[in-house]
């Protein structure tokens, strides 16, 4: 482990804490720092997702901050009720906006999972899986969700009556739920997940944005997730082998991975109230997500060149939401997801025990 590497993983547990609220809150990004950026978005939402990726990276470093966070999702607002999370939250567990993303669900399911695999689970806990597994397979019928769903970038919805998925979603969802199963054993929840598995893999030649009536075959980079974390196909498999050459081929490649073709969200505001959406930079999250599908696929000199493309980039020790090829625009920095998706990289390299 060289030394910049070093430095990027002392950043990282101090980012990770920086986010970890008193009441448990886990944040995207602490914008009340001084080391945010004048001009950045506020990120001082909770977004189960990011949470869910901060928790397992988290736990490769030993900060702890999963337990408090369990607990806080528990009193999200809605969640009682329906067993599901939605698009973020403020910091006191209100919805700050109301759509509802899947694979805010499963990715929870998978980060209890990671934490609890090797501990005894609370009871508290247990009601955290078994109702927001309910509360999945209570939405899903057979080879669709029941209701309006949004993507995991808050770009697009589908819907039910044309039987549409995101297949983000859907690998994240059909994890989460045999995850579950895993640890409190039910079948309905194993079979719920073995459709949407199944409805995933449609696909002939290879995996797109959102299947359906009216499917959506543009290029989306969360796609590299049905090898990781959510291992619903082989990373050698031929249709996921074309997936990730698309990616490449249309998102940035070796430049760095970008979210989706022409993407103008670069998280950069006018007077922190109108978004200027002067074009997206790439995401060196994502690109770190590339070097560990290439460690997957056990192309290591690959997923070090991913790897490294970011770490020559970076400019300190917190890692951006976004890079750009310019010095005019400004991203959202640090931002934990990012900081996460490095630690996890690091150890699929070898350089975390």
């Amino acid at each position: 482990m060289n030394k910049q590497i070093k430095s990027l993983v002392e950043a990282s547990k101090k980012v990770l804490k920086d986010c970890a609220l008193p009441n448990g809150a886990l944040v995207a990004a602490n914008s009340t720092k001084k080391y945010f950026p004048k001009g950045a978005k506020n990120y001082k939402y909770v977004w189960p997702r990011d949470g869910a990726y901060n928790c397992m990276a988290a736990n490769i470093l030993g900060v702890k901050v999963q337990e408090k966070f369990f607990k806080w999702l528990i009193k999200a607002e809605g969640w009682k009720k329906t067993g599901l999370f939605y698009e973020k939250y403020y910091v006191n567990g209100k919805k700050a906006l109301h759509h509802l993303q899947p694979d805010q669900t499963g990715s929870v399911l998978m980060a209890v999972h990671d934490y609890y695999k090797d501990k005894k689970m609370p009871p508290e806990i247990m009601k955290l899986v078994s109702h927001s597994a309910e509360g999945l397979c209570k939405i899903w019928q057979k080879d669709h969700f029941t209701v309006v769903t949004q993507d995991l970038w808050e770009e697009r919805l589908c819907f039910p009556d044309y039987k549409e998925n995101f297949t983000y979603s859907l690998a994240s969802c059909s994890k989460g739920l045999m995850l579950a199963n895993e640890m409190i054993p039910n079948k309905k929840w194993l079979k719920k997940a073995c459709e949407m598995k199944e409805t995933a893999l449609k696909a002939k030649s290879y995996f797109f944005r959102a299947n359906g009536s009216v499917p959506d075959k543009r290029v989306d980079a969360s796609l590299i997730g049905l090898t990781w974390p959510f291992e619903i196909v082989d990373a050698k498999e031929k249709r996921m082998v074309a997936t990730i050459k698309n990616i490449e081929g249309k998102l940035g490649g070796m430049k760095g991975i970008h979210r989706y073709e022409n993407d103008e969200y670069d998280g950069w505001m006018y007077k922190r109230y109108e978004h200027r959406k002067k074009g997206a930079g790439y995401w060196p999250l994502l690109t770190f997500w590339m070097s560990i599908y290439y460690v997957e696929k056990g192309n290591k000199k690959k997923a070090l060149a991913y790897y490294n493309k970011v770490l020559k980039d970076l400019k300190s020790d917190h890692i951006p939401e976004q890079i750009f090829n310019n010095k005019i625009q400004i991203s959202v920095s640090p931002l934990a997801w990012s900081h996460s998706m490095f630690v996890i990289a690091s150890k699929k390299l070898g350089y975390l025990k």
